[in-house]
């Protein structure tokens, strides 16, 4: 924040929403930060925890943070938001978490929700701003449907939204999107030196996971390029092995004709390459898989997104017996919830053919653009 950036903090009892993202340029940790400068009286642990100690789904319990003493209440427990009780000991919020860019990752929606809550009450939301990794101009997705709302899902944006999460915030607040319309009273601190264009290695920062599964911002890209099937599979996606959404595998679809197929598509800025592999953990630990490893030659003109579709489509006409949707119902709603509708799932599960569902995929695109280019903070 910079020493004139306390001057938002002094006085007030302060909560901070972090984990260990929330760092400064020498790694110093936020909540470190705040407690030697500021009355800092409460932590908010989002999902994996204030120190990252949980793994992905993990309830989240309110303890006491060791190393300072200072109360971490969650909010990925049994609550979502922060109560009425946490609010009375507070008189600001502070966000500082990196995000990866996609609606499904849950920091946003945390983010939102603590929003809402501030707003309950009339207590100030202060984001410390963050960079897009992916980028301020990628767009990628439809927006959330009615009736798909959820926690990975929160709020009606794109699946890959280009906005930082202080613009975000901006455009939840000033388009009425959070619960009731309500507004909350909030303050954005600005990055110095972003600008839309610029990736994470563009930055000069270091990256610090942002959970296990994204050890490295080069991961950021591949998440939004599997993710979502891999809520069918996590195995399919390379959960398990050391290329976590990295990798597109089958048991039993030949990697070499599906490098084949999908180098043959065209797509723009990646190559498929054939790959064998044996998970390390996960259902189907210890079993030949095979498949294709992603490799994004051209990040800028990539669409990302749209790889794990015409996976499906591929990998289906090659061996028309590939379903991953077979077996898996109870997964349905989740996949439901990642895409914004049921849309894409029935029409794949009929004909898994991508081609007749791109038009939809990529249709709202321009129009959010422009609806959120006003609450830009960055050229």
């Amino acid at each position: 924040m910079g020493e004139r950036g306390y001057d938002l903090l002094l006085g007030k009892r302060v909560g901070l929403v972090t984990n260990p993202t929330g760092v400064d340029s020498r790694l110093r940790s936020t909540i470190d930060i705040l407690y030697e400068h500021v009355n800092l009286t409460l932590l908010f642990g989002p999902e994996h925890g204030v120190r990252g100690e949980m793994s992905a789904g993990d309830r989240v319990t309110d303890r006491v943070d060791e190393r300072t003493g200072i109360p971490v209440v969650s909010l990925y427990g049994k609550n979502r938001k922060p109560d009425r009780e946490a609010l009375e000991q507070v008189d600001v919020i502070v966000y500082d978490i990196q995000d990866i860019g996609t609606r499904a990752y849950t920091y946003i929606s945390t983010m939102g929700l603590v929003m809402e809550a501030a707003a309950s009450m009339d207590r100030e939301v202060v984001i410390l701003d963050r960079p897009n990794p992916l980028g301020g101009n990628r767009v990628e997705g439809p927006l959330v449907e009615d009736g798909y709302h959820s926690f990975v899902s929160q709020y009606s944006i794109p699946y890959i939204y280009g906005l930082t999460c202080g613009e975000l915030a901006l455009y939840l607040n000033g388009e009425g999107l959070l619960e009731g319309g309500v507004k909350c009273r909030l303050r954005v601190v600005p990055m110095e030196g972003w600008n839309r264009s610029m990736t994470f290695d563009q930055t000069g920062l270091q990256w610090v996971p942002t959970s296990p599964q994204i050890p490295d911002y080069r991961t950021a890209f591949y998440a939004p390029a599997t993710g979502i099937i891999g809520e069918l599979d996590p195995s399919m996606i390379g959960i398990g092995y050391t290329l976590p959404f990295r990798v597109l595998v089958t048991e039993s679809v030949d990697a070499y004709d599906l490098a084949d197929s999908m180098n043959g598509l065209g797509l723009e800025g990646i190559i498929f390459r054939p790959i064998y592999l044996k998970p390390y953990y996960k259902e189907k630990k210890g079993q030949v898989l095979q498949g294709v490893q992603i490799h994004i030659t051209d990040p800028v003109s990539a669409s990302l997104t749209e790889i794990q579709f015409w996976f499906l489509q591929e990998a289906h006409h090659i061996d028309p017996a590939f379903d991953p949707f077979r077996e898996h119902e109870d997964r349905f709603r989740m996949f439901d919830q990642v895409c914004g509708s049921d849309r894409m799932r029935i029409s794949l599960m009929e004909n898994f053919d991508f081609r007749e569902l791109q038009s939809y995929w990529e249709g709202g695109v321009d129009a959010f653009k422009d609806q959120a280019e006003k609450y830009y903070l960055y050229k």
